[in-house]
């Protein structure tokens, strides 16, 4: 039997696991003329989501990470690019002779892409003026969705770039933006501090943990259907205990599960799939342990082994210990939800088992 299960990839379709009222309230808003701002941790579903969404809205879309960007410049190229893997050339070629700064293009004979490129030395802020302008052109006969991952990136770029981008994008009626980031303390600067030029842009989606009972349901029906699994309940209720819920690992350790019950392996199907994800991640747990320093293993261990807030530790200054907590944080380790938590489970039951090992 196919495995059910499916992580690491946007998730979409039959492997997509409910977020019903978030899917219903992105599709009002890109049926509207506003934008959204989506945030939560990594690996919670935010592409999911949006690509799950647009599946069903028949309109022209461009989506890029801002991670994968280092200048105002090269976020001009890279969303040219895109234009260019969306339209023919011979579509848009008559826009140009509006652009003030002309870029040089060039086309890969091995790819087929168009690659593209302005000036080492042309203005930056005219580049991405002339871009976005072809952007709003071109969503004037179908709206245009342009998704940008990893928002918060834009205070790196360049530390104006999130007063140049506003002032475009406050004049542009034919674009719905969709703005995701991961970085929250960074996102909710961008978009709920006064001051910020991007204050209150767009409808604010934050997203949780996907709700027990949802994701037991969407767990127990495809298990119910593998002949291995007696009771697709407990091993539904076992899988989402250790993954508390966290939309990534509960995909990844149900994954493991399917092939352990399918292998016939004697034993608890969801405590065998466990260790084996603990061991095949063990080289890369071992190489982040010894990177860190003491102040955030302690911090990591108590995390790890209590589910009181290590803030509460007495060992430790507490400022010492929330500088620890915005590094990990910031580094993706440590998620802070209703408390804070180490993101990988599997992370977590490292930890735990190399202090027992002691």
């Amino acid at each position: 039997m196919e495995n059910p299960f499916k992580f690491g990839s946007v998730v979409e379709a039959q492997y997509f696991t409910d977020r019903r009222q978030e899917r219903d309230y992105l599709l009002q808003i890109l049926q509207s003329p506003n934008h959204a701002v989506l945030i939560s941790p990594r690996r919670f579903g935010k592409s999911s989501l949006v690509q799950e969404t647009l599946r069903t809205v028949r309109r022209p879309r461009i989506s890029l990470n801002l991670q994968a960007v280092t200048s105002t410049t090269r976020l001009a190229e890279a969303l040219l690019r895109r234009v260019f893997a969306l339209y023919p050339y011979e579509k848009v070629r008559h826009y140009f002779s509006h652009f003030r700064l002309i870029p040089t293009f060039s086309v890969n004979p091995v790819t087929g892409t168009t690659e593209v490129s302005f000036h080492p030395d042309a203005d930056s802020q005219i580049a991405l003026e002339d871009v976005f302008d072809l952007l709003e052109k071109l969503g004037k006969n179908k709206r245009l969705i342009v998704i940008l991952d990893e928002f918060q990136e834009i205070l790196k770029i360049d530390r104006n770039l999130d007063r140049i981008l506003r002032s475009i994008m406050q004049e542009q009626q034919n674009i719905n933006y969709v703005l995701m980031g991961s970085q929250e303390d960074m996102m909710k600067k961008i978009f709920e501090r006064k001051k910020s030029p991007f204050y209150h842009f767009g409808a604010l989606i934050r997203l949780d943990k996907i709700p027990y009972e949802d994701f037991f349901r969407y767990l127990s029906d495809r298990f119910g259907k593998l002949p291995q699994v007696p009771d697709a309940a407990a091993v539904s209720d076992e899988i989402l205990r250790i993954t508390s819920c966290h939309p990534y690992y509960t995909q990844q350790l149900a994954f493991q599960t399917w092939y352990v019950a399918l292998s016939g392996s004697d034993g608890d199907p969801v405590g065998l799939a466990a260790e084996q994800l603990v061991r095949m991640h063990d080289f890369d747990y071992e190489r982040l342990w010894d990177g860190m320093n003491m102040t955030n293993r302690a911090v990591l261990m108590q995390l790890a082994t209590s589910k009181s807030s290590p803030l509460g530790k007495r060992s430790q200054p507490t400022s010492t210990v929330f500088s620890a907590l915005k590094r990990l944080i910031a580094a993706g380790i440590v998620i802070k939800l209703d408390s804070y938590e180490i993101d990988d489970p599997f992370f977590a039951r490292w930890i735990r088992e190399t202090l027992n090992s002691d």
